[in-house]
């Protein structure tokens, strides 16, 4: 970007030099980092419209405490895009979200102000609580700051730290961040007055005095506190957060640095214990089409901000989300027992049709995918066949309810299992490479593994008919092959099927990975079968293949510890068989954002690492094969 453009954006290059500019200076600042913001994430892509949002809050927060010492903590992370350029990372933004560029997400690992790993929502009051404690008990003076959503204040989690900070007797501040709600009638100059007075040193050491002088007298004491919160209430009324014991200010407008400074300068320097902070903000600020339509720009793709946005062309690739919506409406109009169920994740899970149609049999319950979870085994206990669509790195926030709930009463639930494996650009927090070891291991679930559009049709609809908990797992974005009929006739539960019929090595594949498994096995005349199951596992076709074949190869997008071929190990000690097994899938490790097929690809799983990995340990038993072929 030209020089000439950012004249004071490029002089911060951390917050210390922030702090040095004069407070006149902040709103030219804040308009550079915006601009600046909404031009580099066109440039690569990556979440827009909540860091629109978040500008003015990341320069209030820097420039009034004394960061890095004093902790932040941004909930979720997706709107901390100010914060990285704020924080020394402006010129790596041009590698956002790329193979060994800067996350989308805080990594504690990238910078030290990134206090705290943050990519599922909820979590960040739990910790900045955390961090407060561990200062107090450690005598270190500084401050812990969380900052939350809106949205990420419907998850349990949430209130459960707030009913501990209450009573922890430490200084913590919440910022809740509120992006969805309008800003009520008395925002504006007086409420900024009041705001500033309701923090400040004078009301806190007349509060204090007060109640020394009175409580000497108990029902002029009583007085007082009833005119107290009725003066109070007059700005804004008594708050749930009260009830949890935080001195409660706000709403004040959050792009308003005349109004955000003073406040956070009166908590930071006249406060102490908890305190809640609610900033209203809209997402999207300052760019008109993203706050016309913060949704469709929340996490665009490249696009030229001049223009915007382009309607997606005719014809494109189609997804597994996309036939996952389809399925659920066709199941929807032939049986009116299905209800569907996410937890805020309507447009990710592809049920914004469904809401449509079916309006009164679709439940988002917010971000609270435990509820999600028990709310759909209630509404099977009383004869409905819930679906939840759910992200596999989502489904692992609600474990003990999917075994206590679910799997325990063996209910009919289908849990449609969106972003299994790598998901690319939103890397290790987001990838769903467990779902497999923690399913298959709970008594009366099953799983199954599509390997393209089709069998993810067909075997949703075999999940559908089962009168137990099923999980259909499959990849994020675009389909292999395509879906090749309306129908809604399932497949055999817990039967394979072989694709190639070779020799010598046979490639066991749970899933998508089975066409790079195909193009190995054509250069190394293996046998290809394609299982669909991890659970019930096709037992009586493993033992038939490996009697057949000298070395058996699995596959799978997974966790290999306690993956599907750990299942086929099992399977063939059981059975008694002793063969060579070799397994592919992930490794012990997490894997960071990138290109998914670059990062398949550095992880051995196409087509050309299977091969690699296959002729590495069985070069033995190809050899006679290779000769055969040529």
């Amino acid at each position: 970007m030209p020089n000439p453009t950012f004249p004071l954006l490029e002089t911060i290059h951390n917050p210390a030099d922030l702090r040095k500019l004069a407070r006149a200076q902040l709103p030219g600042l804040a308009t550079e980092l915006r601009d600046y913001l909404l031009h580099s994430v066109a440039r690569t892509g990556g979440h827009l419209s909540s860091n629109l949002g978040t500008v003015e809050l990341s320069v209030a927060l820097h420039y009034v405490f004394n960061t890095p010492q004093d902790r932040l903590v941004w909930d979720v992370g997706h709107q901390t895009y100010p914060h990285k350029i704020l924080t020394g990372r402006r010129e790596r933004m041009a590698t956002l979200r790329q193979f060994g560029g800067l996350s989308g997400f805080p990594q504690r690992g990238e910078s030290e102000y990134d206090s705290f790993g943050t990519a599922h929502s909820s979590t960040s009051i739990s910790a900045a609580l955390g961090m407060a404690m561990a200062a107090k008990l450690k005598g270190e003076d500084r401050r812990a700051i969380a900052i939350i959503g809106d949205g990420a204040m419907t998850a349990g989690m949430a209130f459960e730290a707030l009913n501990n900070a209450g009573v922890a007797e430490c200084d913590l501040l919440v910022i809740l961040n509120d992006n969805d709600m309008s800003i009520s009638p008395p925002v504006g100059a007086l409420n900024r007055y009041l705001a500033q007075l309701l923090s400040g040193q004078f009301y806190a050491r007349a509060k204090n005095v007060g109640k020394t002088v009175l409580k000497g007298a108990p029902p002029l004491f009583e007085l007082a506190k009833r005119i107290e919160e009725h003066a109070k209430g007059m700005v804004v009324p008594a708050t749930l957060f009260e009830k949890f014991g935080f001195n409660y200010i706000g709403p004040i407008d959050g792009h308003d640095l005349d109004s955000l400074i003073p406040t956070l300068e009166n908590i930071r320097h006249h406060l102490k214990g908890p305190q809640f902070l609610h900033v209203v903000t809209k997402k999207g600020q300052g760019y008109t089409r993203a706050e016309d339509d913060p949704v469709a720009y929340h996490g665009p793709g490249k696009f030229d901000p001049a223009v915007g946005l382009q309607a997606p062309k005719s014809g494109g690739a189609v997804t597994y989300t996309q036939v996952f919506g389809q399925w659920l409406c066709d199941m929807a109009a032939s049986d009116k027992r299905l209800v569907a169920i996410t937890p805020a994740m309507r447009e990710g899970s592809g049920m914004v049709e469904f809401e449509r149609a079916f309006p009164t049999r679709f439940f988002d319950v917010g971000i609270a995918e435990q509820h999600a979870v028990t709310f759909a085994a209630g509404l099977a206990t009383e004869g409905l066949k819930p679906v939840v669509a759910i992200y596999s790195t989502f489904l692992q926030r609600a474990y003990d309810q999917l075994i206590h709930d679910v799997a325990i009463q063996n209910l009919p639930v289908v849990f449609a299992l969106d972003r299994a494996g790598l998901v690319g650009a939103d890397g290790a927090t987001h990838a769903g490479a467990y779902d497999i070891p923690f399913l298959r291991c709970i008594p009366n679930m099953s799983l199954a593994c599509p390997a393209d559009a089709n069998e993810c049709r067909q075997l949703l609809c075999t999940a559908y008919a089962q009168n137990h908990p099923v999980a259909v797992r499959y990849p994020r974005g675009a389909v292999t092959g395509a879906v090749s009929s309306a129908s809604l006739e399932g497949l055999p539960l817990g039967k394979g099927e072989i694709r190639l019929q070779g020799k010598g090595i046979a490639i066991l594949s749970f899933g998508t990975l089975l066409h790079p498994a195909l193009q190995a096995a054509q250069a190394l005349g293996a046998t290809v079968v394609n299982m669909r199951w991890v659970k019930p596992l096709d037992v009586e076709l493993l033992c038939t293949v490996a009697k057949q074949h000298q070395a058996l190869v699995t596959v799978e997008e997974g966790a290999l510890m306690g993956g599907a071929g750990s299942a086929v190990l099992e399977a063939l000690q059981a059975a008694g068989l002793v063969l060579p097994v070799l397994q592919l899938g992930l490794p012990d490790t997490f894997i960071e954002h990138g290109d998914p097929v670059k990062l398949l690809a550095l992880q051995g799983l196409d087509a050309v690492g299977i091969e690699a990995s296959i002729r590495k340990r069985f070069a033995d038993l190809l050899e006679p094969v290779a000769q055969s072929a040529a």
